[in-house]
This record gives structure tokens, sequence and C-alpha cells, in this order.
């Protein structure tokens, strides 16, 4: 008998081969031959290592890229925050400016009338003394200047507070046109026999007095115009007036005792404020001591 044909003893024989042991199983390849599809798989495995090892280029890339930008800006934050910086400059700079050219200009309305009382001075002087002193026409003109003087010290200061015209020439100057006019009058009148000289050193001295306690002081502080020194100066200048004018009679009695009301506010409010400026001294010290034994600690 044939025996069984190979196809239907279970395929053909390239379709299988017996084993290394004769055990039946799939085919095995040739040791010398290699797989492509499997050489292929190997090759995309290492290159896949070798990626994994290695930096990623375009990753790198990025990072540099993205730290050229982080440099960028912040140059550009620092070139900002200078141009800020020396903008700020120069606005500070350009206010000082402006605040420089708004003191160096001293012609404005305030300190015009301020010039215009210290120029009355010397004109007051004249129109007092003239002809003896006791005429009652030039003591009329006299006491119109006086009068005006009087008036625009009201005004200077008002409009030099309230337009902003406050200048270092008006701080100098007003307190010297007030004293001028003032002392000039008390003076002329005690020369000529009106008015004992001890009224006129005592409104003298006192002014004086204030005046250069303010500015011992002012290191500390600023003693501010109280009412009293406003009635005062209000009173002085009533009572002045009418001692410069030629008057007889109850107008000469009722002048004795606005003079004499003058006099008393003159001392008193001198007193209030040496008393404001000792307060005021021991106030500053006290704050100075603190302050240094703060730093310290």
């Amino acid at each position: 008998m044939t025996g069984v044909p190979a196809s239907a003893a279970g395929g053909s024989s390239s379709a299988r081969r017996t084993g290394p042991r004769g055990t039946s199983g799939p085919a095995q390849e040739p040791a010398g031959r290699t797989n492509p599809g499997r050489a292929v798989e190997r090759g995309a495995a290492e290159r896949g290592a070798t990626d994994r090892g290695t930096p990623d280029r375009g990753t790198t890339e990025r990072g540099t890229t993205e730290r050229g930008t982080t440099e960028r800006g912040t140059t550009d934050r620092g070139s900002a925050e200078r141009g800020s910086a020396e903008g700020g400059a120069a606005g500070r700079g350009g206010k000082i400016a402006a605040a420089a050219v708004n003191q160096a200009s001293v012609w404005n309305v305030a300190n015009l009338l301020t010039m215009l009382r210290l120029l009355l001075v010397p004109a007051f002087v004249a129109l007092m003394l003239g002809n003896g002193g006791y005429d009652p026409a030039w003591r009329s003109f006299a006491w119109a200047a006086f009068a005006i003087a009087m008036i625009t010290d009201l005004f200077d200061g008002h409009l030099a507070r309230t337009y902003n015209l406050v200048t270092d020439f008006g701080k100098i100057a007003d307190p010297i046109a007030d004293k001028a006019i003032m002392g000039a009058a008390l003076i002329c009148l005690s020369a000529l026999g009106d008015l004992p000289w001890w009224v006129t050193a005592v409104i003298l001295g006192r002014e004086l007095g204030i005046t250069v306690l303010r500015f011992v002081v002012i290191r500390y502080g600023v003693i501010p115009a109280s009412r009293g020194g406003k009635l005062k100066t209000l009173t002085q200048g009533i009572a002045v007036g009418m001692y410069v004018l030629a008057l007889t009679g109850p107008l000469a009695t009722l002048r004795f005792w606005v003079m004499a009301a003058a006099v008393v506010l003159t001392v008193a409010t001198g007193l209030d404020y040496v008393k404001q400026a000792i307060v005021l001294r021991r106030r500053g010290i006290a704050e100075r001591r603190a302050a240094l034994e703060g730093t310290e600690a």
C-alpha cells in the first residue's frame, strides 16, 4: 500500500518541520537568518532609548528661547522701571523748578501791598513831623498814610494765603513792614510828647521780643497767631490812629482808654506767646528724645 499523502497528514512539508528533538512545533528560523520585522522593532527600541537618554533638541531650543524671552522681559521691565524712575525724577524736578519760579516771582499783589507799606513808613514820618509836628492838616495826612498801611496789612496776608502767593520775600518783608509803621508812629508820638515813652517801650519791646521768640523756637514748630493777637493788632491800630489825629475833648479822653486796652492786650498776648513757646519747645525736645531712644532700641 502506498503511504498517506503528505497533504492528508497535516499539510505540506514546508509548512511543518520537525523540531530539534523530533517534536512537532512551529518552524524555527535558522541561526544565520534575521527576521526583517524584528530587526526594525529592535532599531526602533534602540532609537527610543537613545532619544530618552539624549535631551530633545526642540525642547532645548524652546527652553533657550523661553530663557531669552524671560531675560528680554526682565531687561524690558528694568528699562521700564528705569524709565519710570527717570520720569518721576523729571516730574519732581519739574515741580521743584516750577516752585522755584513761583518763589522767585515777587511781583504779586500781596508783595506789592507789603512794599507799599514799606514805602509809606518814610512818607508817614515826613507828614507826621511836617510843620513842627502839631499842624492838624499835616497830622490828618499822616493819619491817612497810617490808615492805608494798616488796611493793606489786613489784606496782603489774606491774599497771599488765599491765592497761593506766599513767597520768601513776603514772609520776611511783611512782619518788618508791620513793625516799621507801628514803631515809627509810636516813636513820633512819644517824641512829640503825645504818648508816654514807657507805652512805646512796652509795645515795641513786646513786638520785637515775640518776633525773636518765634525764630528761636521755629525748629520745634510754629507759634500760630491767636485771636487775642489779632484783637491786639486791631486795638493798637485804632489807638495809635486816634493819637495821630489832633483830637480834643471827649475824643481825646476816649483815645486814652483805647490805648490802655491796647497796652493790656499787648502784655497779655505776649505772655501767652511765651507760654506757647515754652510748651512747644518742651514737646519738641521730648519727641526728639523719644525718636533717639527708638532708634537706639
